[in-house]
């Protein structure tokens, strides 16, 4: 029975990072303009390989950049903000038992000077993104 109940709070725990169309946050005015570059596609991953990651840029508290190393860019949007995550001087850590960065896992923020954790958040899908036509002058 209790293990039943331990596996029904994970459950839920994973549950609580997910989006949906009317819980997805508004793009703060630093990540519209950091976004302004790319063209969402609609194309969803849950998961992306840790191998293929580059690097997780925290444009804003909601809202994850990821690179590639082939030069693949994807934009994670978080359900809750990520406490820190765009502050200069914090990164982002997380701890996984796969070869995989996916939805539903959690990352923390750790301040770099103190190693202090400041905030936590659930991932959701990756949204892939294009790069946007340049415009025409």
């Amino acid at each position: 029975m209790k293990k039943n109940l331990l596996l029904a709070g994970m459950i839920a725990l994973a549950g609580a990072g997910c989006a949906t169309a009317a819980s997805k946050p508004e793009l703060s005015e630093k990540a519209a303009e950091r976004l302004s570059a790319f063209k969402q596609t609609g194309e969803m991953r849950s998961c992306l390989s840790l191998t293929q990651i580059r690097s997780i840029d925290a444009i804003d508290d909601y809202h994850f950049l990821i690179e590639t190393r082939n030069g693949d860019h994807y934009l994670n949007s978080l359900s809750n903000r990520c406490s820190g995550a765009s502050r200069t001087g914090n990164y982002i850590q997380y701890k996984t038992s796969i070869n995989q960065l996916c939805s539903g896992q959690i990352v923390t923020v750790v301040d770099n000077m103190t190693d202090m954790t400041t905030g936590s958040c659930g991932l959701n899908e990756f949204e892939k993104l294009e790069d946007a036509p340049a415009e025409e002058n």
